[in-house]
């Protein structure tokens, strides 16, 4: 439960939790047609699937349940819950039909979903109150062609963590927020400056452990394509986005980072002082303070020339597109939605508050909190086309075809990484993606 691995994981943060995306490929067909739910009597017994995380996580569920019940007479609902490796898998296998009124998934799999014809809007089942509450950012995860199908408890969001010790030692002059990022050039010299005062040399983490193929690769470093003024896929096309030569230019700048990184086999690498920058995201913030107290800073990915990039989004809640009883659905989530539970849900993940009334609240990121660096982040969303200098958190594409574009995104990651041509590497994936999306009518949803 303490290694890196495991505590990644059990933040319910979307970077690991879909290692099951690639079945949902196979599920590209497209069910569509009308997927508007019932709206229903707002009566009776509803249904609720959500995934087993982490314990906090699932108490904290289960009493906002409860919760719910008893503050009501009407609706009544039945949570089930299901193994968190086995729970995406789970509902791409089940018919829509057989779905509940009321489903949690992870934020990339929505597209697919929705092109499968599993989840309904929300927008004429919750109060309007609820969609307002809701951050842009998580929002602009939840939408296609201008509806919503999901909602969040919780968002999340990447940075580096310093050790202004190791930082002061080697005079090290760090950013103080998203306005003074280091650019790619100062990211690298810093490591240089950091690599003279450091025994081995190493003195990054990025956590490699969690492995770079997997969804932790494209979550953690999309980023940079973003940061390069690329993106992963424009106008249904990666060809040109992905491949450019500014994403080429970045990829190889990252390459040249692996000198300095410590492989972090035993997840301690940051908080047992070996290093002294750690890339990765709030999941660790616990940890790391502990180990480190106010040696502990805060600071965005560094600038590859489109502006600092954090990649966001994680589970989400939505509506069977099956239910006859949507209006129940919409009750259950305008009070799963609420302060007190977005509360206690994210102080037993401590993942980023997806509402703006409980994100004011939290003390970890409000205004003058330890993390209000990720709250800054959040505040300037991009979605996931518009991806300028002006805004930070990226969206990962809100297509059925993700599965695909991660697949192919982190492989060529991993391969340079290992040390293949950046420009051959992201030019192959490039290829693949469009080739899938041709062959698959570029997933139009219907």
């Amino acid at each position: 439960m303490i290694n890196g691995h495991r505590r990644h994981r059990r933040t319910g943060l979307t970077a690991l939790a879909l290692l099951p995306l690639a079945a949902l490929a196979a599920c590209g067909g497209g069910g569509g047609g009308d997927t508007s739910a019932e709206e229903g009597s707002g009566k009776g017994t509803i249904s609720v699937w959500a995934h087993q995380g982490q314990a906090g996580e699932t108490a904290a569920l289960q009493n906002a349940v409860k919760s719910f019940n008893s503050s009501q007479s009407d609706v009544k609902a039945e949570l089930k819950l299901i193994p968190e490796n086995d729970y995406t898998k789970t509902v791409t296998a089940t018919d829509p039909s057989e779905l509940p009124d009321v489903l949690e998934f992870d934020g990339p799999t929505m597209a697919n979903f929705v092109y499968n014809g599993k989840l309904a809007p929300l927008d004429d089942h919750v109060a309007a109150r609820t969609l307002g509450n809701a951050t842009d950012a998580v929002k602009a995860q939840g939408e296609v062609d201008g509806k919503h199908y999901g909602l969040g408890m919780f968002d999340s969001g990447l940075g580096l963590y310093a050790n202004k010790k190791l930082l002061d030692a080697a005079g090290v002059t760090y950013p103080k927020g998203l306005a003074d990022a280091w650019t790619a050039e100062e990211f690298g010299a810093a490591l240089q400056a950091l690599k003279a005062k450091d025994s081995d040399g190493k003195v990054l983490d990025i956590s490699e452990q969690y492995g770079l193929a997997t969804e932790w690769g494209t979550y953690g470093f999309s980023p940079i394509v973003w940061s390069a003024g690329g993106t992963l896929l424009a106008d249904g096309k990666a060809e040109g986005a992905l491949d450019s030569p500014e994403v080429v230019s970045a990829m190889k700048t990252f390459q040249s980072w692996k000198t300095y990184v410590d492989p972090n086999t035993d997840g301690n690498a940051f908080a047992k002082d070996r290093v002294a920058l750690s890339w990765v995201g709030h999941w660790m913030y616990p940890a790391y303070s502990e180990a480190l107290g106010d040696d502990l800073v805060v600071l965005p990915l560094p600038d590859f020339g489109n502006g600092p990039k954090t990649g966001q989004g994680s589970w989400a809640w939505g509506i069977g597109a099956d239910s006859e009883n949507g209006k129940a659905a919409g009750a259950f989530l305008d009070y799963l939605l609420n302060d007190i539970n977005v509360g206690a849900m994210t102080k037993a993940n401590g993942a980023v508050p997806a509402t703006r009334t409980a994100l004011a609240k939290s003390e970890l990121y409000r205004k003058g909190g330890p993390l209000q660096l990720f709250a800054d982040q959040l505040a300037r969303p991009c979605g996931d086309s518009d991806i300028n200098d002006s805004c930070v958190a990226a969206t990962r594409p809100v297509t059925a075809g993700y599965p695909t574009i991660t697949a192919k995104f982190h492989t060529a990651l991993n391969a340079i990484y290992g040390g293949a041509d950046p420009e051959e590497a992201l030019r192959k994936a490039a290829r693949a993606i469009d080739r899938d999306f041709t062959d698959n009518a570029g997933y139009e949803i219907p």
